[in-house]
């Protein structure tokens, strides 16, 4: 598994690499700047709307408290928008990633698996969908895991351990899909859970870095290339998949 961490970090700086780097993080930054932009305007529309309920239920007495609330709330909410930021980037390199699958997947083939085939790259649709259900599983539990923050950080441990499960599993079963149909990679996934769950533990770490994290779709995919390849009984079965 550490090999295989240390081959997928050395290839991103290749020139190959680079140029899907780039596009992946222009694309996750601007994932960012929408889901940003998208909260604050459900959060002042939320505030707009929740003060005229409360200027009803209380009455005009209550005003200068009223607005010192709001002032506090629109402050506790700005610092939201930006941590939320933080907090999920897993959901927005599980979407960004399924843009870029095959790319990394073939390149990570051709470069440390030469005598094997090259896998087929995944539908499209089928791998846009599968990073829209993660990004939206992830989306929910960081809004479940959002209140525990304030407990002792156990919503952090919930997001992070998370994150390792959510993404090691759609950048296990998008590296599996390429061999074999999408029953037969997650049934490959559930049966080796521990050791790619354990993999996914490095791409949380990884994530888990501000700036660096936006090369999380390339360091997952790479990563989990790998692992497919040691989980998955060799060449053999491989090319037994494809048939």
């Amino acid at each position: 598994m550490i090999d295989a961490a240390v081959k997928s970090l050395q290839q991103m700086f290749s020139p190959d690499f680079r140029s899907v780097l780039v596009k992946s993080i222009l694309l996750s930054l601007v994932m960012i700047v929408l889901l940003g932009i998208g909260l604050h305007q459900l959060l002042s529309w939320l505030t707009a709307n929740g003060t005229i309920w409360v200027e009803g239920q209380v009455g005009p007495t209550y005003y200068t408290p009223l607005s010192w609330l709001i002032w506090i709330l629109s402050i506790a909410a700005t610092l939201g928008i930006v941590v939320g930021g933080v907090f999920l980037m897993p959901a927005v390199t599980a979407f960004v990633g399924s843009f870029f699958i095959d790319q990394i997947a073939e390149m990570v083939e051709r470069v440390h698996y030469p005598a094997d085939p090259v896998g087929r790259a995944v539908p499209f649709l089928q791998a846009t969908w599968h990073g829209i259900a993660t990004a939206l599983l992830a989306i929910g539990v960081y809004i479940l895991a959002l209140p525990l923050l304030f407990v002792a950080g156990a919503g952090l441990f919930i997001l992070f351990f998370a994150a390792a499960y959510l993404l090691s599993r759609e950048y296990f079963e998008l590296a599996a899909m390429r061999f074999r149909p999408a029953e037969d990679a997650k049934a490959l996934r559930k049966r080796h859970q521990a050791t790619v769950f354990a993999a996914g533990l490095l791409i949380a770490a990884f994530v888990s870095i501000p700036i660096v994290n936006l090369a999380t779709p390339l360091f997952g995919m790479a990563l989990m290339v790998h692992m497919h390849k040691k989980l998955s009984g060799g060449k053999a079965e491989l090319i037994e998949a494809k048939v």
